[in-house]
């Protein structure tokens, strides 16, 4: 009892000083701290009707004409021909004439690192040339995700001109934390052991590994490295279990890609990485690497691959191609991965991605690199090219990869990835039709991310020492 009394004055002597002390630091504390906040772009307009233009709704149907679409605040509301456009609508909305104009989904970028190592200024001013271009999200591949983190906040909430970024946590096998980029994003702490960068083993308690992943506002689980088969199927499980996304390479060094397909992950990265699906065994993270044969994948018919391409197709799992990633311009990427130069390229990938695209697979369009400075589009119309003439895709299939199958790979397919009734306004107005000639994207007049509008015309050219320096 007595043990109690004492206890409860010394809360209400705690809670007297706070009364004291707490008005004092409040006095100060606006002075000192939101003084310095950036000012956040003006929530959206309540009403607009983007009318009249000829609709890419991203969805697979043709291209309509005439179409109007109503946007209440982030929403949209309706998606109509403009004939049965309520007329009322015309007296209270604001109206955005697209006639003659173009307007799909916002365009996606599955698979982007703006952390490694964290260069805030480099990563803005990418985010800025992604949003100007057309591009409303990105997918995270695993960085330092306290800086990432913080950029997805000043994101959306519009302090920052950017695309929503969403992104993954990393697990990996111990062998994988020697690699200098887990220093880089690890840095205060030990790389394998934050809670965005973890080392698994078979010993592993995989809620808590899983949950600590899950604190840091990830919304998937990235497999990297050193892990077998049945590793990646226990984390993949928990992962699904706790409702995150399992993102991973598709090959682990030493599962292969078929383990990893079997492993339930919702998308695998890296058509180079498939060339190992042929091998006997694959070697482990710490073995020496000797190039796979690629000869067998380069007419695009490989009998072992498209086993492993019936199987996606009936579990709904994603390939995450990144074929530009290992074009030639690439050369100097920190990002790429971990393939013995030559012995892969843009020419195999794209064949590999072609016979997966015949076969049904769906891919996402994704980069894992940045453009040079002096290119003022997004990276991602490098992939949107290399899957056009490296894997022969159609216009259509290539601008659902950008758009609906991104969404899918980032999990946010119920709000983004076509322009539908209930889905975020996040659009794109063209003066010129892609579908026609994939060039035409260069022809953004607008683009609408949650019902934000950026005029293409206030985009301002990166510099050099926006994009290079460090």
């Amino acid at each position: 009892m007595y043990r109690g009394l004492a206890t409860l004055s010394a809360m209400k002597i705690a809670l007297r000083l706070a009364s004291l002390v707490v008005p004092a630091a409040a006095a100060l504390w606006p002075a000192c701290a939101l003084a310095e906040a950036p000012t956040p772009f003006a929530p959206a307009q309540d009403l607009v009707v983007y009318r009249g233009a000829t609709l890419f709704d991203g969805t697979g149907h043709p291209p309509r004409s005439d179409m109007d679409v109503v946007v209440r605040g982030q929403r949209i509301s309706q998606v109509v021909h403009d004939a049965d456009l309520d007329p009322d609508l015309l007296r209270s909305a604001r109206i955005v004439d697209l006639r003659g104009k173009f307007l799909m989904p916002g365009l996606i970028d599955a698979h982007v690192h703006l952390a490694t190592p964290p260069n805030r200024r480099q990563a803005e001013a990418v985010l800025r040339r992604d949003i100007y271009g057309g591009v409303t999200t990105v997918r995270d591949m695993a960085d330092d995700l306290r800086a990432v983190g913080d950029m997805s906040r000043a994101s959306l909430v519009g302090e920052i001109a950017a695309p929503d970024i969403y992104y993954a946590a990393l697990m990996a096998g111990p062998a994988f934390f020697s690699d200098k980029r887990t220093a880089q994003t690890s840095a205060g702490g030990e790389p394998g052991h934050v809670p965005w960068m973890q080392a698994v083993t078979d010993g592993t308690d995989m809620p808590l590994a899983v949950a600590n992943a899950r604190g840091t506002f990830a919304t998937a689980i990235k497999l990297y490295a050193d892990l077998s088969g049945e590793l990646a199927t226990k984390v993949t499980a928990e992962a699904h279990r706790q409702g995150m996304k399992v993102w991973a390479h598709a090959t682990l060094y030493p599962a292969k890609p078929s383990e990893v397909v079997a492993a339930g992950t919702d998308a695998i990265s890296h058509a180079c990485l498939l060339v190992r699906e042929s091998a006997a065994r694959v070697p482990a993270f710490t073995e020496p690497r000797s190039p796979a044969p690629l000869e067998p994948f380069r007419g695009g018919r490989n009998p072992d691959l498209a086993r492993l391409f019936a199987e996606m197709v009936r579990r709904g799992t994603i390939l995450d191609a990144t074929v530009w990633a290992y074009s030639a311009d690439t050369a100097g990427s920190t990002t790429m991965p971990p393939l013995p130069p030559g012995s892969c390229d843009d020419g195999i990938g794209g064949a590999i991605t072609g016979q997966a695209y015949r076969a049904g697979v769906a891919i996402d369009a994704g980069t894992d690199n940045v453009a040079e400075w002096t290119d003022p589009w997004p990276d991602l119309f490098h992939e949107l090219d290399a899957l056009s003439r490296k894997a022969g895709m159609p216009n259509g299939a290539v601008l659902q990869s950008a758009t609906l199958i991104g969404a899918r790979a980032t999990g946010q397919e119920r709000d983004i990835g076509s322009i539908e009734p209930g889905k975020r306004a996040d659009m794109v107005v063209l003066a010129r039709d892609p579908l026609i000639d994939l060039n035409n994207l260069k022809s953004v007049v607008l683009t609408v991310k949650r019902g934000r509008q950026f005029e293409r015309s206030a985009f301002v050219p990166l510099t050099e020492g926006d994009i290079t320096d460090r």
